[in-house]
């Protein structure tokens, strides 16, 4: 198990000309899924395709094309429903969304208003104190996604690619559980981690396979609690939607400006209107896009072309016992077998392919030491290069041995950085760059004792002065080391110089 506290939210006040404000924020995260298909055709989902060119008759809504669903994309929902300890509906089904946009073909979008296929779950979002929050997750539903317009290609014309058009979209709901910015943000970060662990969702924000639309409201301090109480929204203020948001720097800022936006309304004596809004990250306000829609609006029905969906429960617990191992269980597993602190734990798990990587590394290793090497050398170099850890130039077996050889005595921890850097450069095996570049520590004692007794007979007035001060005895160890080049066992040598000075 984990090592946190879960607290209940703690809102975030926000202090008026008038009154104090806490925050209350629910998102719907649209995750595309993994898949080399879409939901109701066999077209490609290949992001960066030449327009169009991913486009089969029913998703260009030829006449007389009906939609056929897609079996890996159900399992996918399922999947991310078992790994959010979702309850998973065995019926589920699709409805209408009735809308005109030039790049929705069909005129609507099949999606699954009535019936989910996921009921409700939860997501655990630790929030970097060594406390966690519990957000709940009301649903997730199956849909198609839209096609995409392209308005800057020419000063007259919008051109429509349709290769998006059908590609299937999981969406899913939270509660009004979140209570400030960062709490949104590490919401986010972590339902993208677990989506990316199970495989559901690549969770790239860049290219829109994943994005979220936040629900801001606001309400005097002491009202959320009694929603909380009462389950009745009418505690709750007036939301506002923030639609497409795909970053989450930008989430945290368009929440801190909705809210600020709302409270002055409010307090001057205004009503805050239910509705759609877009943020400008340049000039760090929302802005209205249209009001916002309820269900009847869309005049959802059932999709006449497609029965109900149903699934038996052998296959869900077929999908539940090939779960891989998820962020929460593999970060509980790093600490307790490989000793770490919560912090490093949390940084190797971050992502499935640091976690591998590190696990590689590790084996059969200590395990504090190995942490250290991924984390601190590699990490912060592929940092600089622009690398992901996917195309580390350093194989975990190379980044191993670097710990085998320090651990040895072989070579101390300043060569072991040299190693690192040759390693990294060239692809070298380090036990063979530390036998041919002649790297290996000095560790006989009576050649490191010969190099002590040549600097102390060359200096006795440091001698004296460190004799006087045994803290200064360390200038000697760094004669030494200079001496040997910086092969000379460390340990070793301050043992002798203490021995030597009498310190």
């Amino acid at each position: 198990m984990l090592d946190l506290t879960y607290e209940t939210p703690k809102p975030r006040v926000i202090a008026g000309a008038q009154h104090d404000w806490e925050l209350v924020i629910g998102m719907e995260v649209h995750a595309q899924v993994s898949s080399n298909a879409k939901l109701f055709s066999g077209a490609s989902t290949q992001f960066g395709a030449e327009p169009n060119s991913n486009v089969a008759f029913v998703d260009a809504a030829m006449p007389g094309m009906l939609p056929v669903i897609n079996e890996y994309c159900v399992e996918q929902a399922v999947r991310t429903g078992l790994g959010l300890k979702a309850e998973i509906n065995l019926k589920s089904a699709f409805d209408r969304k009735n809308y005109f946009y030039p790049d929705l073909p069909q005129g609507y979008q099949i999606s699954q208003l009535y019936h989910p296929i996921v009921g409700e779950g939860e997501v655990l979002v630790e929030m970097g104190d060594g406390t966690a929050r519990l957000v709940r997750i009301e649903r997730i539903h199956m849909e198609q996604d839209a096609g995409k317009s392209i308005h800057d290609m020419d000063p007259n014309m919008s051109f429509v690619d349709l290769n998006r058009t059908g590609v299937c979209l999981m969406e899913i709901v939270s509660r009004p559980d979140i209570r400030g910015p960062e709490e949104a943000a590490a919401y986010l970060a972590k339902l993208r981690q677990i989506l990316r662990y199970l495989g559901t969702c690549n969770g790239d924000m860049q290219s829109g396979a994943m994005r979220a639309d936040v629900n801001v409201s606001i309400c005097r301090v002491g009202q959320y609690e009694k929603y909380v109480e009462t389950q009745d929204f009418a505690h709750l203020g007036t939301r506002c939607e923030i639609k497409n948001m795909n970053s989450m720097r930008f989430i945290q800022q368009a929440i801190e400006v909705e809210a600020k936006r709302q409270i002055a309304i409010v307090e001057g004596g205004g009503e805050v209107v239910q509705e759609t809004r877009l943020f400008d990250p340049d000039k760090q306000e929302t802005r209205s896009m249209r009001s916002k829609e309820e269900a009847h609006d869309y005049r959802y029905f059932p999709d006449p072309d497609l029965l109900p969906l149903e699934i038996e429960q052998a296959w869900v617990d077929e999908i539940a016992a090939n779960l891989p191992e998820l962020p929460d269980a593999k970060k509980a597993r790093f600490i307790a077998d490989f000793g770490l602190s919560d912090y490093d734990a949390s940084v190797l798990t971050a992502d499935l392919d640091s976690a591998g990587y590190f696990e590689a590394a590790a084996k059969g290793r200590d395990g504090k030491a190995s942490a250290n090497w991924v984390i601190n050398e590699l990490f912060g170099r592929l940092k600089k290069d622009e690398k992901d850890i996917s195309e580390s130039p350093v194989s975990p077996e190379h980044l191993g041995a670097i710990v085998d050889l320090i651990a040895s005595d072989a070579i101390s921890g300043k060569i072991a950085k040299d190693v690192f850097e040759i390693s990294y450069t060239t692809g070298r095996d380090p036990a063979e760059i530390v036998e041919t570049e002649g790297m290996k520590q000095v560790t006989d004692t009576g050649a490191i004792e010969a190099a002590v007794d040549e600097i102390i007979a060359a200096n006795p007035d440091q001698v004296a002065k460190a004799q006087a001060n045994p803290k200064l005895a360390g200038w000697f160890v760094g004669q030494v080391m200079k001496a040997t080049g910086g092969k000379a066992n460390p340990k070793a040598v301050n043992q002798i110089v203490a021995k030597k000075l009498g310190a």
